[in-house]
């Protein structure tokens, strides 16, 4: 059923859209590599700009060799692993070239033999421990168990690849082709920016280095800045961002799957999705559409979990909708998906059916968004608790596209054969049921030879007016031993009954389903699922007693007990952000560990990783701002600014140290540090964000990116004031008195 005016070559079209997706990634990553060497060369010069976009091209190729004999493929998640990697691949080589840029203007009387290795030497020690710092944030994400750690692997394995790679360009070649190409020039830097940044960042810290009121300033900002991050943390709680584990994809497909009631025949299924394609066909996103009237659709992502190539029978039937091309509507799949919902809803109610708008799951498919698995002692008693959780979700706003596993009862007449007599009589019980079938369906007895190259069947049939007639049926007759006819009525019990239930098991225990998805402003099922559990801790079972709930296993007695398990998206969400949440604190630990070895002393890594708890800061407020769910990939985007904003911290900690040892006032070494290393810092900063900004209309990865363009901000300027002020809180009595000995140079 496709309507002519729409119809268009479907396997064309799905074809030029995945090369022009993979064609588009490959633009961003090129347009973000240009514009992080367009920012180089409007803070440091066209010459800079060069030997960081040389450095940035030389890694980018090494590290798609890197990743191609890990066995990675150049796919989706590969290419945006790398899109986000620009900022971070180019940090080692900003780095090294300020400074070098920084060495010059200060030093000019010297050539660039005498100025690059002191001004390498200088940066070396932070920025090898910064990267490691990275790959320490980012590497545990490769161990992610479950459906989800295969499918976001190249991020972390691709970015750490990168991270080497990077810090090897960095050393190696930047400071060869800085001696190089920078030679030539005739204009030297001069230190303006630090002669402009110094005044203002000693108006900004002095309050909080004055003798009389700076602990009390300073514990004004630590309170405001722990209440910032009690806000963001709170945000979620108040659904002003809500957490999901993936957000819907922009697919150019969706199912309706169609359960018409009990009994119906195939003709009726047919018009009900007749009526429902004719609808379908006057939304401006569709081209095309396919329905699939008693028998299941060609099998897909979505039949591979939930079982619908196993769906048959007259009162089945389902359709595939096609949507046009993303560069030629207006609205999301999802979107798309949402506001057909209501209007096949009621043509399915005119039917009597139930129906399902199926999408494309971004991530692994599940069973469904939301599912209760009910576990009891006795088959009736799961299917009644079954019922009664059925109708909580059945009345529970924003939950729709409701179902169990049970079927409609529905009558079923059995003929069971009298096994004694039909003995006696020498009639077999493959007899009697090919008697039987040849009145349901007819037979092919013999074929007509009429020289024709195939021959033709005849068939032995009842006329159609008696057929489905019992007693048609049971007149039929099979022939006994000694050759007699015995009607089938003599050998057959006829019993009234009902349709048996399937009986489901999942790890050897008898389960019942039930299910649903959730739609409307608030669309991530754990809010659905959280929302129903209050009403369905008062459902009554048999027997008396409570519903037991569980969460992340199966019920410990389900033969004593009735009870429910959360499953469908919740249990992938569950281990997902569970095994994140581990990567994420073994990554804080690496680098607890790295900067130990690195300063000799247990505290100051504590005050270098203070940056990590401001990100939120940045990412909720971000995510609320943008109306964005926070999902997985946003989580990965905080597991990466671990790393990213750590390395502001190492900057500025290793300069102050590097000032204090050449004889500068420790509190003049607070200020200065902020104002030599704002520059660096916000270059690298602003190179992350920008290599960001290019995935940020990607439906999938927004979460990464919101979190990485929000955090860096908000973390990079409260990292100047914070982390040279929470130094001097921590060694300010080390250094008394507070007397300069020393010009700084």
């Amino acid at each position: 059923m496709i309507p002519a005016d729409v119809k268009i070559d479907v396997a064309r079209d799905y074809g030029t859209t995945a090369n022009a997706k993979a064609l588009k990634l490959i633009e961003k990553l090129i347009f973000a590599t240009t514009s992080v060497v367009v920012l180089v060369l409007l803070a440091l010069g066209w010459r800079e700009a060069l030997v960081v976009g040389t450095a940035v091209i030389l890694t980018l190729t090494a590290t798609l060799f890197a990743s191609w004999a890990w066995g990675f493929t150049l796919n989706r998640v590969s290419l945006f692993a790398l899109i986000l990697s620009i900022g971070i691949l180019v940090d080692d080589a900003i780095v090294v070239v300020e400074n070098i840029h920084r060495h010059r203007a200060l030093e000019s009387g010297k050539t660039l033999v005498a100025i690059i290795p002191k001004a390498v030497d200088e940066v070396g020690g932070p920025t090898i421990l910064a990267t490691l710092t990275v790959i320490a944030a980012l590497l545990p994400m490769a161990f992610v168990s479950g459906l989800m750690g295969p499918y976001m692997s190249p991020i972390p394995i691709n970015a750490s690849m990168g991270m080497a790679i990077s810090l090897t360009v960095a050393f190696v070649v930047t400071p060869w082709l800085s001696r190089v190409w920078l030679r030539h020039s005739h204009h030297i830097a001069k230190p303006g920016l630090r002669a402009r940044l110094e005044p203002l960042f000693e108006r900004v810290l002095a309050p909080f280095l004055d003798d009389t009121r700076g602990a009390r300033n300073r514990g004004l900002l630590w309170f405001g800045v722990a209440g910032a991050i009690v806000v963001s943390m709170l945000l979620p709680a108040f659904k002003l961002v809500i957490l999901k584990m993936l957000p819907f994809d922009n697919k150019s497909e969706f199912q309706v799957v169609v359960d018409m009631p009990a009994g119906t025949p195939l003709e009726r299924t047919a018009a009900a999705l007749h009526q429902m394609g004719a609808y379908l066909a006057t939304v401006p996103e569709m081209t095309t559409y396919q329905a699939y009237a008693g028998l299941s659709a060609p099998i897909n992502f979505n039949g591979l979990v939930r079982q619908y190539y196993l769906r048959a029978g007259g009162n089945v039937g389902g359709i595939q909708a096609n949507l046009v091309d993303q560069s030629m509507r207006h609205r999301q799949s999802h979107a798309t998906a949402t506001a057909v919902r209501p209007a096949l809803t009621a043509i399915a109610r005119q039917y009597g059916a139930r129906i399902k708008v199926v999408e494309v799951p971004p991530g692994p498919p599940v069973l469904a968004p939301i599912v209760a698995e009910v576990y009891g002692p006795t088959e009736q008693g799961r299917m009644a608790v079954a019922k009664r959780v059925r109708h909580v979700f059945d009345t529970t706003p924003g939950v729709v596209d409701v179902d169990d596993s049970t079927i409609a009862l529905a009558p079923q007449r059995t003929f069971e054969l009298d096994r004694r007599k039909a003995g006696l009589l020498g009639i077999s019980q493959q007899d009697v049921a090919q008697t039987l079938r040849a009145g349901l369906s007819g037979e092919d007895v013999t074929y007509l030879h009429d020289g024709s190259k195939y021959p033709s069947a005849v068939r032995l049939a009842l006329p159609a007016r008696l057929t489905g007639d019992d007693a048609a049926l049971l007149a039929l007759s099979a022939r006994g031993a000694q050759g007699q006819l015995v009607p089938l009525s003599e050998l057959l019990r006829v019993r009234d009954d009902t349709v048996e239930q399937p009986i489901y098991h999942k790890d050897l225990l008898p389960v019942v389903y039930v299910v649903g998805d959730m739609a409307g402003k608030v669309d991530s099922p754990l809010y659905g699922m959280f929302e129903m559990r209050s009403r369905l801790a008062k459902l009554s079972v048999p027997g008396g007693g409570k519903l037991g709930e569980w969460f992340i296993r199966q019920p410990s007695d389900p033969y004593r007990a009735y009870s429910i398990k959360w499953d469908g998206e919740w249990q992938i969400t569950y281990e997902t952000f569970r095994d994140m949440g581990v990567a994420y604190a073994v990554g804080l630990l690496l680098i607890y560990l790295l900067v130990v070895a690195e300063f000799g002393s247990y505290l100051t890594p504590l005050i270098i990783m203070a940056p990590i708890p401001l990100t939120i800061i940045g990412v909720m407020p971000g995510h609320a701002l943008l109306g964005a769910q926070f999902t997985a990939t946003s989580m990965i985007g905080m597991i990466a600014l671990a790393g990213i904003i750590v390395r502001n911290s190492i900057l500025l900690v290793d300069f102050i140290n590097l000032q204090v040892a050449e004889g500068v006032a420790f509190k003049q070494a607070i200020v200065r540090s902020a104002a030599t290393r704002a520059q660096p810092i916000l270059l690298t900063a602003l190179a992350a964000m920008i290599g960001s900004l290019f995935i940020l209309d990607d439906p999938i990865f927004n979460g990464l990116a919101i979190s990485l363009i929000f955090g860096i901000l908000v973390s990079t300027l409260l990292t100047l004031v914070v982390i040279p002020l929470l130094y001097y809180s921590a060694y300010r009595r080390r250094h008394l008195p507070d007397t300069p000995t020393k010009e700084p140079s």
